[in-house]
């Protein structure tokens, strides 16, 4: 490959739409094949769910399961 054809090949992947996070972390998993990421990380993330509803008037409620 010459110059001229990575500056157009580099500015042509510039211009394209960057995947989210989401989408990027499930194109992760699925070819790297690291399946056991995804247990740990739904259960950080309703941990976190848990954090955000303990300042709401929902904590009452959300106590008494520990």
């Amino acid at each position: 490959m010459n110059d001229k054809t990575k500056s157009t090949e580099f500015t042509q992947l510039s211009k394209e739409q960057r995947p989210s996070l989401l989408a990027d972390f499930w194109m992760f998993l699925k070819t790297n094949k690291k399946w056991w990421l995804l247990p740990i990380l739904i259960v950080l993330g309703l941990l976190g769910v848990l954090v955000l509803l303990s300042g709401t008037a929902i904590a009452p409620f959300i106590y008494p399961l520990f």
